[in-house]
């Protein structure tokens, strides 16, 4: 009898956990680092619980960015929410809220993990994350029509206006590091761009990390209308149609003198991508490809 019972109980915790996770949108993507273990009844899945209970349930901050730890080494967690630049307060919140239920779900007793929605991003760590530049796990999106003429002029006003962004956002302050704008391209077509870098990096390491990501335009989006590139650090989209709230072109930080880029040539980035494990994933929705780049 009371081994029946021991699996009533079980297959009940599997089924509401199974129906908590179907309750959550998806990830665009999200990863479960192989960094180390918990169990459900040890001390660090208590201080994880903590940690992101703390995150969703803060009503104070109003300007997207969230760090918070918990608890004492070596149980000690540190979590790490990002909302997109031009997301309101609520949908920012309501956004963190659904990546805190998920994201423990989906990586269920992994001491890391990262996972991002259109308007937020998730991670958590057994170590410390804040003020470190990283650039993996990180991932690519990219639009599947491609360019249709004058692609050299495309290339060239798309890495004008990502520069002219960067600068922008490495010269955000310690709440945001974001700037959106648009420029002309050929045909008389508009060009949308957004970049942001969680904004616990210096400006050094921001203006690194977006220089690194435009690095790997290349590798993922060469000739096409749209694309991402994801980062934990960093992330930056461009696109032929306007896919952000045009208030946040007048909202971006003040252009200053960008810090130069410390990044290696495109060739040595080709390079760090072919020993990196990849592989390709089709998406339906949006009529995206998504590629995975594993954390080296």
């Amino acid at each position: 009898m009371a081994m029946v019972s021991s699996r009533l109980v079980f297959l009940v915790s599997i089924c509401i956990l199974v129906s908590q996770a179907i309750a959550q949108p998806d990830f665009l993507y999200h990863f479960c680092l192989d960094k180390g273990n918990y169990t459900s009844n040890s001390t660090y899945n208590t201080n994880l619980n903590q940690v992101l209970s703390s995150l969703s349930s803060n009503t104070e901050i109003d300007y997207g960015f969230y760090n918070f730890s918990y608890g004492q080494s070596p149980d000690k967690v540190y979590s790490l929410g990002l909302c997109r630049g031009d997301a309101k307060p609520d949908i920012c919140r309501s956004c963190l809220n659904n990546a805190t239920n998920l994201l423990p779900l989906l990586c269920s007793n992994r001491k890391e993990a990262i996972g991002w929605y259109d308007y937020c991003m998730l991670r958590y760590s057994f170590r410390d994350i804040f003020g470190i530049m990283e650039d993996s796990p990180a991932f690519f999106m990219w639009n599947m029509n491609n360019v249709s003429a004058n692609y050299d002029q495309f290339s060239q006003d798309l890495r004008t206006l990502l520069d002219s962004k960067r600068v922008q956002a490495a010269a955000g302050g310690s709440l945001r590091k974001f700037a959106a704008g648009n420029a002309t391209a050929p045909n008389n077509q508009t060009l949308y761009s957004l970049v942001q870098c969680t904004p616990d990096l210096s400006d050094q390491d921001c203006s690194d990390c977006l220089a690194g990501a435009m690095g790997d335009i290349p590798n993922c989006c060469d000739g096409k209308q749209g694309g991402r590139v994801i980062r934990p650090s960093c992330n930056l989209r461009f696109e032929i149609a306007l896919f952000y709230d045009p208030t946040a072109d007048n909202a971006s930080s003040p252009s200053l003198s960008p810090p130069l880029p410390r990044v290696p040539s495109h060739d040595s980035r080709v390079t760090e991508s072919n020993q990196s494990k990849s592989s390709s994933v089709q998406a339906s929705i949006n009529e995206v490809s998504i590629t995975e780049l594993s954390p080296r």
